[in-house]
């Protein structure tokens, strides 16, 4: 109704040139505000716009060269499990119609297979020293946000959260279970066919490769999302570290042939999720280690707006971890009785193992490669307060020279709020 009224207004001038002057003052707000947001929509566009662009790219040169050579074998890689996953509402299952989806898992007894040919696809040393920097809190992100604090009987869950200046929001969560080893909890978590009994997130898991002498694993997962998106689908490495009885599990996504992208279920590139997974003292206080802490790190590009995604994650975030402890009991029970164990779980029995010396040299090299980042940072002051300066103070000059009510003053003051962010991350 402002619109139309101010439009009304307009017309109503005696003169042409008087209301042409007037539509342009009225207009060329609004065409700033478009080319500002063209603009700022280019800078901070998400990596699949690159990525779809790249493939496309890359599928019309496949097209071109198939005519004259035979297509090259395909390569298998994996994925993994999100662990933020039950945060989100159930929709309709999926049903996997992909006859990779089933494809039996390859073992190389050597692993001198894709495991190790396709370089991308590996989770190496430098995966082990990038989880003891963020156990350490030692690897130069911005400061962790406390979000939250919840406790049960058997369990307690703390969560943080920070926001770099690229990529989307990272989480950070410690969780101790009472009377639980780590071994049974990292069997547990990395567990593919038991998962299914707890994680109703869950549509579709399989192992495409494994090595059985490092224990790498490469698997394919299907998770649900609600009714408005479409599901996801992920392709992840993954390899566990042992360290007396401390557990360094990495998963992280991996690019992959062995699964080909499709529309729907949407392909998650971006994909991080580790554990480190220890003994720790119980709250009884009785000085014995039969507790087991597990501190997460997860992060992934869902292809959601990040805000979105951070409200979703924050209000259902203790729902999701509520729903682990009875898996895990379970879990136990079954152990104690001797079930036989599935081929995930005998596959996170199959561990890197380090020194501590060894994890004493990672975090030392940590703390170089810290200080050399400071000093680089320290040198460059006063950076990030100018960009947002001259963003708020022109639309303050902009705003008050026109007198168009509150219409066109809402929208620079929004275009120039969301434009004066760069400041804060250059």
């Amino acid at each position: 109704m402002a619109l139309a009224s101010a439009l009304l207004e307009i017309l109503r001038r005696p003169t042409i040139v008087e209301m042409l002057g007037e539509l342009v003052k009225f207009i060329t707000p609004l065409w700033i505000a478009v080319i500002v947001g063209v603009f700022v929509g280019w800078a901070w566009r998400p990596k699949w716009v690159t990525v779809v662009g790249r493939e496309l790219l890359d599928s019309s040169t496949q097209k071109e060269s198939s005519s004259s050579s035979p297509p090259a074998p395909s390569t298998t890689c994996g994925i993994s499990i999100s662990s933020l996953s039950s945060l989100l509402p159930n929709c309709i299952p999926w049903a996997a119609d992909d006859r990779n989806l089933n494809q039996a898992p390859t073992t190389n007894n050597d692993c001198s297979s894709q495991i190790e040919q396709e370089e991308s696809c590996n989770v190496s040393n430098e995966d082990l020293r990038h989880i003891c920097q963020l156990v350490e809190e030692k690897d130069g992100g911005p400061a962790w946000i406390h979000m939250m604090d919840r406790s049960t009987p058997t369990m307690g869950y703390q969560a943080w959260r920070r926001d770099p200046q690229t990529g989307p929001p990272q989480y950070r969560s410690r969780t101790v279970f009472e009377d639980a080893s780590p071994e049974t909890v990292r069997d547990f978590f990395w567990d593919d066919e038991f998962r299914a009994k707890w994680d109703d997130m869950l549509i579709h898991a399989s192992t495409l490769e494994e090595c059985p002498t490092t224990g790498t694993m490469l698997v394919h997962w299907v998770r649900k999302f609600p009714f408005f998106c479409s599901d996801r689908d992920y392709t992840i490495g993954r390899r566990i570290w042992e360290s007396g009885r401390s557990y360094y599990c990495v998963t992280k996504g991996v690019p992959s042939s062995a699964v080909p992208r499709r529309d729907k279920p949407r392909r998650v590139d971006l994909y991080y999720s580790s554990w480190c997974i220890r003994a720790v003292e119980s709250k009884r206080g009785d000085g014995q280690l039969t507790s087991c802490e597990v501190l997460l790190f997860h992060h992934e590009d869902m292809g959601i707006p990040w805000e979105i995604a951070k409200l979703g994650v924050r209000q259902g975030m203790w729902g999701a971890v509520k729903k682990i402890e009875p898996g895990l009991r379970l879990y136990q029970k079954e152990r104690a009785a001797e079930a036989p164990l599935s081929r995930c779980a005998k596959m996170a029995q199959i561990n890197t193992k380090v020194s501590a010396d060894y994890l004493r040299s990672v975090e030392n090299s940590t703390k170089d490669s810290m200080e050399v980042e400071n000093s680089d940072s320290a040198e460059k002051p006063g950076r990030r307060n100018i960009p947002k300066a001259l963003v708020v103070g022109g639309a303050i000059v902009l705003a008050c020279s026109l007198d168009r009510g509150l219409l066109t003053k809402a929208v620079i003051f929004g275009v120039a709020r969301r434009f004066a962010k760069i400041g804060r991350r250059l």
